[in-house]
């Protein structure tokens, strides 16, 4: 699926509410050479409400559907058959086309051997382009009731661009939606809670883009120093850990807003700096990075690993104190 120039980095996650379209959006603003960012979550894209930007062009996407010509038909069944959706069905022996179902994969046309069928377009969605500042901006958006989402995902990523840098905000969850936006791209970042619900839908979404082929690092969103099951997991699967933000109010009092985090709160653009440094050394072979997880022990620090020790002393500690009150039950 690539076309483009440079290097494509697909923001991802498990689940919703993670903090993927701000970490997208931030890392558009941060970005060390000319970039664009592409909103796939084409059935609620947001990016722009943080970015605003100048709408210059948009382009319909639409999927070839079935005509069926009544004169030429001679109602064999064939097209019915071939149709895995169930958009083309026989009806009192006669084909009848649900277009909203159709996924325009040309197979009834294919088996037809009398030519009675010929495809013409429908309308499903609109790939928007634009400018957000020094950010060239693409997003696509689904018409109401499609379902042909995968469809307007592939068309806004297959805009051309020349710029060093394509960050794609990908739809939430590991579903073909996610699947069509994060193949093809030249890393995954995977943006996760430290609950257990958020850890569970990372494991899937890890699975997903080792599936793809696509190599992955995670971004911890609403951090905090006592939680440590994000660290464990990446070093259970091997995984980089490139970023941690930590859980701060002000955050989600400017996304409320619609500001980005970067420009609201203070240093938070060191933060995405950093973490762009990461990026460039990962895709650039440094850390031992590979799509089956990267050196992730290498990526945490010597004080988080003091910070996990110091930890363990502290539980430690409150448990023999607990056990050391009078009627306690060892």
């Amino acid at each position: 699926m690539k076309r483009n120039e440079g290097m494509t980095i697909a923001v991802a996650s498990g689940k919703g509410g993670t903090g993927k379209t701000t970490v997208a959006v931030s890392l558009a603003l941060t970005a060390p050479g000319t970039v664009r960012l592409v909103d796939c979550d084409v059935e609620e894209p947001n990016a722009h409400l943080f970015l605003n930007p100048v709408i210059q062009r948009t382009n319909p996407v639409s999927i070839p559907v079935p005509e069926i010509n009544r004169e030429e038909c001679r109602s064999c069944g064939r097209c019915a058959e071939a149709c895995r959706f169930g958009a083309l069905v026989l009806l009192r022996g006669r084909p009848h086309v649900f277009p909203s179902l159709c996924k325009g994969c040309g197979a009834c046309s294919d088996v037809c051997a009398r030519g009675a069928i010929k495809e013409t377009d429908r309308t499903v969605g609109v790939v928007e382009e634009g400018t957000a500042g020094a950010v060239a901006f693409v997003q696509g958006r689904i018409n109401v009731g499609e379902t042909a989402t995968p469809r307007v995902i592939r068309a806004a990523r297959e805009m051309t661009s020349s710029a060093r840098w394509t960050i794609v905000d990908s739809p939430p969850g590991a579903s073909c939606a996610m699947t069509a936006a994060v193949r093809g791209a030249d890393m995954a970042v995977l943006v996760t809670e430290p609950t257990p619900f958020g850890l569970h839908d990372l494991d899937i979404a890890v699975d997903s883009a080792r599936k793809l082929g696509v190599p992955c690092g995670i971004v911890v969103n609403r951090h905090t120093p006592e939680d440590l099951r994000i660290r464990d997991y990446c070093v259970r699967q091997n995984i980089l850990l490139l970023a941690e933000i930590p859980d701060d109010r002000r955050a989600a009092e400017a996304y409320s807003r619609g500001k980005n985090v970067v420009d609201s709160l203070p240093g938070m653009k060191e933060r995405f700096v950093a973490l762009w440094k990461s990026l460039s050394a990962a895709l650039k072979g440094n850390g031992d990075f590979s799509c089956e997880g990267g050196n992730s022990l290498a990526q945490i620090s010597d004080d988080a690993l003091n910070e996990r020790t110091l930890l363990g002393k502290i539980r430690t500690g409150v448990s023999s104190a607990r056990n050391s009150l009078p009627g306690s039950v060892t």
